[in-house]
């Protein structure tokens, strides 16, 4: 399964994403694993600073567990500063539907 998502930087903040993703702590990259996310690529559309996500997950529910683990609401709150967050500060996400797909 894919899934494909959007999210916005603030203003000048894109090096300072690819600097924090570039160094992704080790127990991230372990929950994104171990809750079924492989394949993970996220693009920037440096006109709008969206930013387009796309990973492979095993299961929806499985993935959506990984939101609720002490590591991922660090890493929220690490990454609040330089992108649109809700109260929670996990980051202002819209799913996006698939329209293509070739193998």
């Amino acid at each position: 399964m894919v899934k494909g998502f959007k999210m916005k930087l603030y203003e000048g903040q894109a090096e300072e994403y690819r600097k924090r993703h570039n160094e992704l702590w080790p127990e991230m990259i372990d929950m994104i694993h171990e809750h079924g996310g492989k394949n993970y690529s996220i693009f920037l559309d440096e006109e709008t600073n969206v930013l387009f996500g796309y990973i492979e997950i095993e299961d929806e529910k499985k993935w959506a567990e990984g939101a609720d683990t002490a590591i991922n609401r660090k890493w929220w709150d690490f990454m609040a500063p330089i992108m649109e967050t809700n109260p929670d500060n996990s980051p202002v996400s819209v799913d996006l539907r698939e329209m293509f797909h070739l193998d």
